[in-house]
């Protein structure tokens, strides 16, 4: 009896594998998405393949489109795209090449809310004879792309090709290609290789990368093993170089990133899934000349020849891929410099002009990416290509006519001239104190690094004047301020412009300015600090006759509030300020004016000290300084600062000598002590003195002032003690007693044991409005060991603690705590729809509609109610959400709007609460109700 069943089963196996093979036929794609509009969440998906054509004996006997797409959100996937009413076909095998169709679905998908999203598609099979997998026939095809919905991030469209993803070479040739990828939001771009998948996580079965040795490939030179590389910048793949004819996949990533205050985020990415096919051919690939990267201001029209050749004489067609060429109107084009007509094949060296008259509309942060391809045309075999990309970057002009004026009460206008660039969203206005001459580069945008410019304000584009009066505080007497514009440009794509020309303007000389702040000795009980400061010598005397006193006011930290009147009325400029904390404390001051009538007059500008920090590292120390003054401490007129360093004296290894200097324009304010291997087990002693300037001539210069003594020892690797997390127990009932209910101002207070740790520099403090792994995220940096962490909408959530010192050697995380919240719904048992306006409706109860219970429903967050009569027959049913609230307001009615009569109903209310998910969110509660009129 089995034997006799053999010939069957053998003959069922064969039928299914026979009927497998022929419905192979996938051979590369990907997915794309477009945003409809930024107001909406709908977007439109296009799912690309590219096939074997099920015509000419190529091998597709099925069309294309009999996959899976699943949207990522939860949503019912759509089974089967081709004929799917909601799908609409773009073109359906559209040639490529022999025995090679595209095909294009879309469909549009609208999204719940923002989050990130996972659009996946999955068809059975790939074309058969894959060499670098293991049975393609019988291995299905599996693409995916990600778009992040977030209004941080704003509106986005996924990365586009324009290059078909199958593309030939010969054995012993380098093989190019190159996607055409652009981001038409000019979105930086980036790509990486991945494994192609057969389904979601799971790659192809024995999947080697085209340079496996088991292919037996050479570099085109054969001077070593064949090689494999995608660029990360331009996606040019390159292959070198093929050892065996054959068919082979590949896939790769481009991932998108967003520019945001300085950060690139990743904000979505395509997986496209590409054939090579290599051939045994004698032909020799075509080059390309194409010009060095340009950066051009907006408004210059770019002409470049780009240029090929062939060894083997043959003619070549050069193409140009590029998202210039899609711009609305696009003024860019690609075409014969002699003929004017659109590229085709031409004796070799072909030539070809690439124009592009740009305007401001192109300027963004990031550079365009021109691809360039070249392909040969033998007389018989494959055609060979070559890729080669240039990076245009097109900048904005700078601010033009800038001009200053000085007022009477210390405030600074400033004008220029209307900004040439509309598109352009704001002006940056950045201010410091004395003259600074920029060498500028080419391509160089926006206010360079160590330059002293402080940004004190953005305003809008369309501006032309800017009054500068330091926030309200004045400007300081004595001092020449100096600005500068930049123009800025929206996102997405960005952009800065040039910098402008500067312009200055002095503040008279009729008030005090403070010219010194200097720490005379370290201590935390006996520091002390000198002030010295000169007087108003432009003052109008006729007004404010003198002799002049003056009153020194000090406040902690580097600005704000002065507390303490630490000099009474005294002629005298110049004040130790003694018995501080020199040591742990920053210490800034005031000097106030009095005429000889004892009224005050003016007030100075507030300085402060130089504040030292050090940063051990292996074997060495990094330092690091601070201040808020009215003058500048990085000018081209005195930019050197000094070090001075115990341990450099042989026979005094106590005292601070100078040791090194360094130039704050170039490096900055900070200082690498790496001349030497320094000691693990020594405590190295550190000062600055520091140089700066008024930029006015008036003013003896330099002002020298110098940090306070800093000790550091490096090689500090071991982490902080791992600190004990606890948080305030809180009776949320309580609390909630007297408070309305739509009160929604919650706080927890959590604080920390830190342990034996004596160099914690900080706390980052983590939290979770779950307490699943991987939520936390950091919401505060504080040097205390309690946290306040308030105007939180519940007290739902947990928080984790790490330590970091003085080295930024971290701890491991502390111990998680969490708090709850208490949540609050019940059901009356009796309503009486009557339309008397009292308890006319089913609702839970409050102190609204019922006088004795103050609770309120709280802490909800959906409401699925349902009402029965006593044989199970479902009457009415409610779900909350959109304009449903979690209140019910059941008017007694059934499902069809008719009220129910008199009498007994049950009830079901599956009830999600806002609480922690290991609190069981979700329950559901039964009872019964009785309708009376």
């Amino acid at each position: 009896m089995l034997k006799k069943g053999y010939p069957f089963i053998f003959l069922l196996a064969l039928l299914l594998i026979t009927s497998i093979a022929e419905a192979t036929h996938i051979r590369a794609g990907e997915i794309t998405v477009e945003r409809q509009n930024c107001q909406s969440l709908t977007f439109t998906i296009y799912i690309t393949a590219y096939l074997d054509p099920t015509t000419g004996g190529c091998g597709g006997a099925v069309e294309f489109g009999g996959g899976t797409l699943d949207f990522g959100d939860g949503s019912d996937p759509i089974e089967g795209i081709d004929g799917h009413p909601s799908v609409d076909t773009v073109f359906v095998n559209e040639p490529l090449g022999e025995c090679i169709v595209a095909t294009r679905y879309k469909v549009e998908h609208t999204y719940s809310s923002s989050g990130t999203y996972i659009i996946r598609y999955n068809e059975a099979n790939r074309n058969d004879g894959i060499l670098n997998m293991d049975n393609s026939v019988n291995t299905k095809f599996y693409i995916e792309s990600v778009i992040r919905i977030d209004p941080f991030f704003g509106c986005n469209n996924s990365p586009a090709m324009l290059i078909p993803p199958i593309d030939y070479g010969c054995v012993g040739v380098a093989f190019y290609h190159n996607p055409g990828a652009f981001d038409i939001d000019g979105d930086s771009i980036a790509f990486e290789f991945v494994t192609p998948r057969k389904a979601v996580g799971t790659d192809v079965d024995n999947y080697r990368q085209l340079n496996d040795e088991s292919f037996g490939g050479l570099t085109e030179d054969q001077t070593g093993l064949a090689t494999l590389s995608i660029d990360p910048v331009t996606g040019d793949i390159v292959w070198n170089s093929p050892g065996r004819a054959g068919e082979y996949n590949v896939a790769f990533v481009v991932k998108e990133y967003r520019k945001i205050a300085g950060q690139f985020f990743l904000i979505g990415s395509v997986v496209r899934d590409m054939q090579i096919v290599i051939e045994d051919c004698d032909n020799n690939r075509p080059e390309l000349e194409i010009p060095d990267d340009i950066c051009v201001e907006a408004g210059t029209n770019i002409q470049e020849l780009i240029i090929a050749r062939d060894i083997d004489n043959d003619d070549v067609l050069i193409e140009a891929f590029s998202a210039v060429f899609f711009f609305p109107d696009s003024p860019a084009s690609f075409q014969s410099p002699i003929a004017g007509q659109e590229p085709s094949f031409q004796p070799q060296p072909g030539q070809a002009l690439f124009e592009w008259q740009t305007t401001c509309e192109h300027i963004r942060d990031q550079p365009y990416l021109v691809t360039f391809k070249v392909t040969d045309n033998p007389p018989q075999g494959v055609s060979l290509v070559e890729f080669k990309t240039m990076n245009i970057t097109v900048v904005a002009p700078a601010p033009r006519g800038l001009a200053s004026t000085v007022n009477a009460d210390r405030t600074i206008d400033l004008t220029w001239d209307d900004y040439s660039c509309t598109n352009a969203e704001s002006i940056q206005v950045w201010r410091r104190v004395d003259s600074f001459n920029l060498a500028l580069e080419d391509c160089v945008v926006g206010m360079p690094e160590n330059a002293g410019y402080t940004l004190i304000d953005v305003i809008p584009a369309t501006s032309t004047s800017y009054t500068d009066d330091n926030d309200g505080r004045k400007l300081a007497f004595d001092a020449n301020y100096c600005y500068r514009l930049v123009a800025t440009f929206p996102l997405p794509r960005g952009g800065e412009s040039y910098v402008s020309t500067e312009t200055c303007g002095l503040i008279r000389a009729d008030g005090p300015a403070i010219t010194h702040v200097t720490v005379d000795e370290t201590s935390q009980t006996t520091g002390k600090v000198t002030i010295s400061w000169r007087g108003p010598f432009e003052i109008d005397q006729s007004l404010f006759p003198p002799p002049y006193q003056y009153e020194l006011w000090r406040g902690t930290g580097f600005a704000d509030n002065v507390e303490t009147r630490i000099m009474t009325l005294s002629s005298d400029t110049t004040f130790q300020d003694t018995g501080l904390d020199t040591e742990r404390e920053t210490y800034h001051y005031e000097v106030r004016l009095f005429d000889n009538s004892g009224e005050e007059v003016r007030r100075s500008v507030t300085a402060s000290q130089v504040r030292l920090e050090p940063a051990p590292l292996n074997e060495k120390i990094e330092l690091h300084w601070f201040d808020n003054v009215p003058w500048t401490h990085n000018s081209q007129a005195y930019p050197i600062h000094y070090i001075y360093r115990d341990n450099v004296l042989p026979n005094d290894l106590t005292t601070l000598v100078l040791y090194d200097s360094v130039n704050v324009n170039e490096n900055g304010f900070t200082y690498l002590d790496d001349r030497e291997v320094l000691d693990e087990e020594t405590d190295y002693g550190y000062y600055i003195e520091a140089y700066g300037t008024y930029g006015n001539p008036s003013i003896i210069a330099p002002q020298i002032n110098l940090s306070q003594i800093v000790y550091a020892r490096p090689n500090d690797d071991v982490p902080p003690v791992v600190p004990e997390l606890f948080i305030q127990s809180v009776d949320c009932i309580e609390f909630l007693a007297d408070k309305d209910c739509d009160f929604s101002s919650f706080f927890n207070i959590i604080y920390w044991d830190p342990g034996e740790s004596t160099d914690i520099k900080e706390f980052e403090v983590f939290y979770s409005t779950t307490g699943l792994a991987d939520t936390y995220t950091l919401i505060a940096t504080v040097s205390d060991t309690v946290f306040l962490h308030n105007n939180i909408p519940s007290y739902k959530g947990c928080y984790k603690v790490v330590a970091i010192d003085r080295s930024g050697n971290r701890s491991d995380e502390s111990n998680v705590v969490c708090n709850d919240n208490c949540p609050y719904y019940e059901l009356p048992n009796v309503f009486t729809p009557n339309d008397d306006g009292a308890n006319d409706v089913f609702r839970p109860l409050d102190e609204f509609s019922d006088a004795m219970n103050a609770q309120c429903p709280r802490f909800v967050k959906s409401v699925d109610f349902k009402v029965y009569n006593r044989w199970g027959v479902l009457l009415y049913e409610y779900q909350s959400g959109g304009e449903n609230t979690i209140y019910i307001n059941w008017n007694g009615s059934d499902t069809s709007g008719n009220l129910l009569p008199a009498g007994m109903y049950y009830y079901s209310a599956d009830v999600v609460y806002d609480i922690l998910p290991s609190s069981e969110p979700e329950r559901t509660l039964r009872g019964w109700v009785q309708i009376l009129y």
